[in-house]
């Protein structure tokens, strides 16, 4: 995918006000944009403090991010890096997270229906099955969590933030978590929290609390 500029994101974000900040998180904030193309888009800016940090999860990201194909996964437009700066463009969803409709946080919270919630699930665990049996190696998200689904304007539910998602190789039995897995505590299964292996049935787990 093509590069973009650290002066175009500014200019699509109003020099990333905080007026559209729209996310944050451990390895960095999400902020609204409008391209000059008219384009909405989401930018995801890697603020970690710990800048080798920083960098393996957006490496980690468009890695990951850059081959998956499937209609339940956030795609990558395009990225920006330089030594200081790095971020990655992403479609900017219209209806928010999944966790702002849970809690309260947008103006229709509350108002998800049975076979709404029902579809989402469906839409969700079409992407994590993609992750896990149709892509060669196998990838384990590590981080299901209702703040990581993301609905379009027609409600598509899309898995987004594969920072910490890991790649397994056919041979693989599997890797050790330890403290850098900055998965999210009450959705992670506990195992992980003492240096449990970390594989596919971790995702099922954070699934089921989802």
């Amino acid at each position: 995918y093509p590069k973009i500029s650290t002066e175009e994101l500014k200019r699509a974000t109003g020099d990333f006000s905080p007026s559209n900040l729209i996310g944050a998180g451990s390895y960095g904030s999400v902020y609204r944009g409008v391209l000059s193309s008219g384009d909405r888009i989401a930018v995801k800016v890697f603020t970690d403090s710990n800048l080798e940090r920083a960098e393996r999860s957006f490496l980690r990201e468009c890695k990951t991010l850059g081959k998956v194909r499937h209609r339940n996964l956030v795609k990558i437009i395009t990225s920006c890096s330089t030594p200081e700066f790095k971020a990655l463009v992403l479609p900017l969803m219209a209806n928010g997270s999944l966790h702002q409709h849970l809690h309260g946080e947008m103006e229709i919270a509350g108002r998800l229906s049975l076979q709404r919630r029902l579809s989402i699930l469906c839409d969700v665990a079409h992407g994590v099955s993609y992750l896990h049996h149709d892509y060669s190696p196998p990838i384990v998200h590590c981080d299901l969590k209702p703040q990581n689904i993301l609905l379009n304007e027609q409600m598509t539910a899309h898995v987004a933030d594969f920072g910490i998602a890991r790649l397994f190789s056919p041979t693989d039995d599997g890797l050790a978590a330890t403290s850098a897995l900055k998965g999210t505590v009450g959705y992670i299964p506990p195992e992980y929290g003492i240096g449990g292996t970390i594989s596919t049935k971790g995702d099922v787990y954070s699934y089921g609390i989802l």
